[in-house]
């Protein structure tokens, strides 16, 4: 992972300053949530009005109080479900073999539970009806596409998505008392008809914008329900008709209209609408400024302010591959010309920017999700975020240092750190509404109520150049004012952003659902609780020292392989749905160990984390790989091994709940904190192999197995950990020999 010392320490590459079409080109090639079409003519103009429609929803239900939970999610869903067709292009012109497999695979599951409830509902013309239209639905999913088509038109097929992607959520806010009052209980027939419509939309929703492994999930999910009674052991369970499975999935809050759905329309989007005005209002410019400012002139200052800037960055913006690109063009040429290769820059700039999905205030949707299914108020969720926040950056900080320090790297020259002074008299009132925000979440207000205060405020804020040039201070940048034109394409940005998401977590809530109705995540649990038993008692049985207990080992294991899982999961779809689904089925499996749930579900959080930097699907890596002009996969790679500093860290809060605030006193607190710090250190240095020199093979497996130790709360552990660590750590330095 270690790179070559630079002949004199000078440029890899020359600096590079990126256009704006290509920071864009970079984020639709890596992040299928921003793969928006380039829309132009009348269908440009109905999907701003429609995506800035959706954006005034969201900021006057946040600021004049929301509708109740069924009728706020299905008006979210209708607009989010019609414009994914209109946004998003199909992901090939010229379908490919594999797009063709999937394709026909989905299809032949439409049908399958097509069939079925055919069987299910009364003979009738709308029954044949129905059947008719759907089978046409369907093969329409199939990647059929007219010679020389062009993916980024929409064609009638997309119109024909979206028409019915709005409807079935339209239906149940249009005919909510006859559905939710007049017939609770008892649906009638076309209920579960536009339920049918809801799984194949969500679906192929979910496949257009995140790819085919989550729907395959949602399939997974389906089939499972349906085939209880054949399935074997442990899995086995009554099984249920395609009626009450569509009545779970579409009537209610338990399926489609979920806590994952109820998240995003009540929260998310507001923080992302907030996110995006203030970066166009400067706010991130100034973030770089003041990374540059506090971390530009320490060793190797230029990936210590790519890591300061990424953390402030963070607070505003939970997308990982956003952060990357939007700070990266500034900071990994920065890289490069101090002296690190690409591969080293891409790395630093990637790993950084993963943690913005953990830094408060905002933090990534996961969070909100968090709250929601742990019943902790935001405001409380923010505090406890705190610490896992700080270990992250500080990991990734230790690495950067002795990267540097082993290349021998200087700071940032003087001449190319911004003045405090000129920063603050440019930028002072970006600072007002993003305080305001945070004030207000700590003061326990709603966080949809600070989100609209924060948005408000922003615009507001942003006239605040126009202002001082009237009164003759020509400092400020006015380019960055929200004028009514940039307002509305700040409004529609903030729409398209919250499209995928939206998608996910309507198909999360097939795992959801089917997790409340054939108790899954039990099943999933005691499966976990019973391997982690047999491989603990296996190596207590080869242990000749009696210091391993079952117990204690069965714990250890329990994590290792919900960490494996997570790790597997976030290869292949992003960290807001890998955390719910481990969450709920994962998560219930640690506290079988008497893990408290705070700890578990922080633990599933973070290693979800590693989800845009997890080879071969490390998305922000690739992105970062695309801006340094370096090789993705080992960019990826890199990026992996400098966040495995901190993997360290979900292990703390489980056998050291102190840190998350969670029964402690502050000896226990602090006692921890030191601990997880000399253990980060520890991991830090082996990886980087270096600490004030170059570390051999047995350096490197004494402060790996030190480092292990310190996680620990036992004091014979700890005491242990820390003699192994500092045995290795305070070494003198050999003397160099004289020339």
């Amino acid at each position: 992972m270690t790179d070559t010392p630079p002949h004199g320490h000078t440029a890899a590459q020359p600096d590079h300053e990126y256009s704006a079409d290509e920071l864009e080109a970079l984020v639709r090639e890596y992040d299928s949530e921003s793969n928006f079409r380039r829309l132009v003519g009348p269908t440009a103009i109905f999907v701003t009005i429609a995506s800035v429609a959706l954006s005034l929803f969201h900021v006057y239900t946040a600021g004049f109080g929301l509708l109740n939970e069924v009728m706020h999610r299905t008006i979210h869903l209708t607009f989010v479900m019609g414009l994914i067709f209109l946004v998003f292009p199909r992901k090939r012109a010229h379908p490919t073999p594999r797009l063709w497999a999937d394709s026909l695979i989905f299809a032949a599951f439409y049908l399958y539970i097509l069939y079925d409830l055919y069987q299910a509902l009364t003979p009738s013309g709308l029954r044949t009806g129905f059947t008719v239209v759907m089978l046409i639905l369907i093969a329409l999913t199939l990647p059929l596409n007219r010679k020389g088509a062009d993916p980024e038109k929409v064609a009638l097929r997309d119109w024909i998505f979206a028409a019915f992607g709005a409807g079935f959520s339209a239906y149940l806010a249009i005919f909510f008392k006859h559905i939710f009052i007049d017939n609770v209980g008892s649906p009638p027939e076309p209920v579960y008809m536009m339920g049918f419509v809801a799984i194949i939309m969500t679906l192929e929703a979910t496949r257009r914008t995140m790819g085919s492994t989550l729907a395959y999930i949602g399939i997974a999910c389906l089939l499972y329900a349906l085939a209880g009674p054949y399935l074997p052991g442990i899995l086995a369970h009554r099984g249920y008709s395609i009626t009450r499975i569509v009545n779970h999935l579409f009537v209610g809050t338990e399926g489609i209209y979920g806590v994952a759905v109820g998240v995003v329309a009540t929260y998310v989007f507001h923080f992302v609408l907030f996110g995006i005005l203030a970066q166009m209002s400067g706010l991130g410019q100034l973030f770089i400024d003041l990374a540059t400012i506090i971390a530009g002139r320490a060793s190797g200052g230029s990936a210590k302010v790519s890591v300061v800037s990424s953390g402030f960055f963070g607070m505003i913006s939970g997308s990982p591959i956003a952060n990357t690109v939007t700070t990266g063009a500034f900071t990994i040429p920065m890289m490069k010309k101090a002296g690190f290769s690409g591969r080293f820059a891409g790395a630093v700039e990637a790993s950084a920017s993963c943690g913005g999905q953990v830094t408060p205030p905002i933090m990534g949707a996961s969070a909100f999700v968090m709250s929601e299914m742990l019943g902790i108020p935001y405001n409380e969720l923010i505090l406890i975020a705190v610490v896992p926040a700080a270990f992250h950056y500080i990991a990734i900080l230790l690495m950067v240092h002795l990267e540097a320090k082993r290349l021998g790297l200087k700071g940032l020259s003087k001449d190319k750190i911004p003045q405090f002074r000129a920063v603050l008299a440019k930028s002072w009132h970006l600072f007002i509404p993003l305080g305001v925000m945070v004030a207000m979440l700590l003061m326990q207000y709603t966080p949809f109520l600070a989100a609209f205060w924060g948005i408000i405020l922003t615009i507001v804020f942003s006239y605040i150049p126009l202002v001082m040039r009237a009164f003759g201070n020509t400092s400020m940048d006015t380019s960055t004012v929200l004028t009514p034109p940039r307002l509305v394409r700040g409004f529609e940005d903030g729409a398209k952003f919250a499209l995928a998401i939206g998608a996910a977590c309507a198909c999360v809530g097939f795992l959801l659902g089917m997790t409340t109705l054939t108790g899954l995540g039990f099943k999933f649990s005691a499966a976990v609780v019973q391997l982690a038993h047999d491989v603990a008692t296996f190596v207590v049985a080869m242990d000749f020292t009696g210091m391993l207990s079952e117990n204690g080992m069965a714990l250890f294991f329990g994590l290792v392989f919900v960490a494996i899982a997570c790790i597997v999961m976030g290869a292949g779809i992003p960290t807001t749905p890998t955390y719910i689904i481990l969450a709920s089925i994962a998560a219930p499996a640690l506290m079988e160990f008497g893990v408290p749930l705070i700890a578990t579900h922080f633990f599933v959080f973070y290693f979800g984390v590693l989800a845009d930097v997890t080879p071969p699907v490390a998305l922000a890596a690739y992105a970062a790989a695309g801006l340094a002009r370096s090789e993705p996969m080992s960019t990826g790679t890199t990026a992996f091994r400098l966040s495995m500093g901190k993997a360290l860290v979900p292990f703390m809060f489980v056998y050291a709940p102190s840190l998350l605030f969670v029964d402690f006193t502050p000896v226990q607190f602090v006692t921890a904190l030191l601990s997880g710090l000399l253990g980060v250190l520890a991991l830090s240095s082996a990886y980087i192999g270096w600490f004030r020199r170059d570390l051999v093979l047995w350096h490197k497996i004494a402060l790996t197995v030190g480092g292990l130790f310190l996680i620990s709360t036992n004091w014979i552990a700890i005491t242990i950990g820390a003699l192994l660590v500092l045995a290795v750590l305070a070494q003198p330095v050999p003397r160099a020999t004289p020339a």
